[in-house]
């Protein structure tokens, strides 16, 4: 990437002030050492941005392990902020919301979209329930699910757009939103793909997820999404998400492939138990395993500790072979910085506090 091209998008509109190339690098090198440290990581990101260097440094979630150091590069994270800006027409007559850390990648393409499409960025501190902090009307916002579950009492006709990520969003989560003004988006990407690379929007019908532009999909001989992205992306991604392919444009998650269960030689995949059990299941709960000498894997259920939990008739709504063979209390469900489920972790808690067992 040449410098020229880094150099076109070197101004951004933060809290309705524009700042440009040698004076925006002056102001944050200028407020970074007395700025609250969530302010901070903002101009830490700036600055990078405006350096020379061709990429930037990002870590991946670490939901399925530590979290790994990758480096972007800025022409791909122009491409991915132009395929969104194009997505919801964002001009710089708009406003925008950055509610998310710039520590990762949602945060920093929130700020790259910003210098892209030349809006007016609003900058509060990553909370629960980010509205809270806001008084003026905002078009474009992105979220976890945690931050829009806490803020459905705030959620009106001023704030336009919300894509929300990090995770999948609970059947019970889409049903509080679909009835609000705002349009609500999941979005589905990682690290790697430099934010989202396909989206759908939360409405009456469950849709499938549709790539964003000049995004194909493909799978792998496990099921597993390959995401071919030139644009966004060096090389194709092989990812470990199981999932029905529909043409080369759509898909339906079903779950992670190292989350798979062989129960007896039976491969249950516990998101798609999970989904079924949402609705019936008003608690927090996650389904996984406990080692089992004839079957290898036992299926069990997974529930917070002082739930008032009433379980259901199982198989009504479950397959024989997705039972539950036990319900496993713990005190906390594992959770990545950016509320991610980390599952192994989980494994192994369940595995050692049931070793005698």
């Amino acid at each position: 990437m040449g410098q020229t091209t880094i150099n076109q998008f070197h101004r951004i509109c933060l809290n309705g002030v524009v700042r440009e190339g040698e004076q925006l690098q002056h102001f944050c090198l200028q407020e970074l050492n007395q700025a609250p440290e969530w302010l901070a990581h903002i101009y830490e990101f700036i600055l990078e941005w405006l350096s020379p260097e061709e990429s930037v440094v990002a870590y991946t979630s670490g939901s399925t392990g530590t979290p790994k150091k990758v480096y972007l590069q800025k022409k791909h994270m122009i491409a991915s902020a132009l395929k969104t800006i194009d997505y919801f027409g964002l001009t710089a007559n708009h406003a925008a919301l950055l509610c998310l850390s710039p520590n990762y990648i949602a945060g920093k393409m929130m700020l790259v979209r910003a210098f892209v499409g030349g809006f007016n960025l609003l900058c509060v501190e990553p909370s629960g329930a980010p509205l809270k902090q806001l008084s003026t009307p905002v078009d474009f916002v992105a979220m976890v699910s945690l931050q829009a579950f806490n803020s459905i009492s705030d959620f009106n006709s001023d704030i336009k757009h919300v894509i929300i990520g990090g995770g999948a969003v609970s059947s019970e989560l889409k049903a509080q939103l679909r009835d609000l003004p705002t349009r609500f988006y999941e979005t589905y990407g990682m690290t790697e793909t430099v934010s989202h690379v396909a989206i759908r929007e939360i409405g009456e019908k469950e849709s499938f997820f549709r790539a964003m532009s000049n995004v194909l999909f493909e799978q792998d001989d496990r099921l597993c999404l390959k995401i071919i992205a030139p644009d966004i992306c060096s090389g194709d991604i092989i990812t470990n998400d199981i999932v029905e392919l529909i043409g080369k444009k759509e898909f339906k998650f079903l779950g992670r492939y190292d989350n798979v269960i062989n129960s007896g030689g039976v491969k249950i995949i516990p998101e798609e138990v999970e989904k079924k059990l949402e609705k019936v299941l008003h608690v927090p709960f996650l389904i996984s395993s406990l080692p089992h000498k004839q079957l290898g894997e036992q299926v069990v259920l997974v529930v917070e500790e002082g739930q008032d939990l009433s379980l259901p008739d199982f198989s009504l709504y479950l397959l024989k072979y997705q039972i539950p063979k036990k319900v496993v209390f713990i005190s906390n469900i594992p959770l990545t910085d950016t509320g991610k489920v980390r599952r192994k972790v989980l494994k192994n808690m369940i595995a050692s506090a049931n070793n005698g067992d």
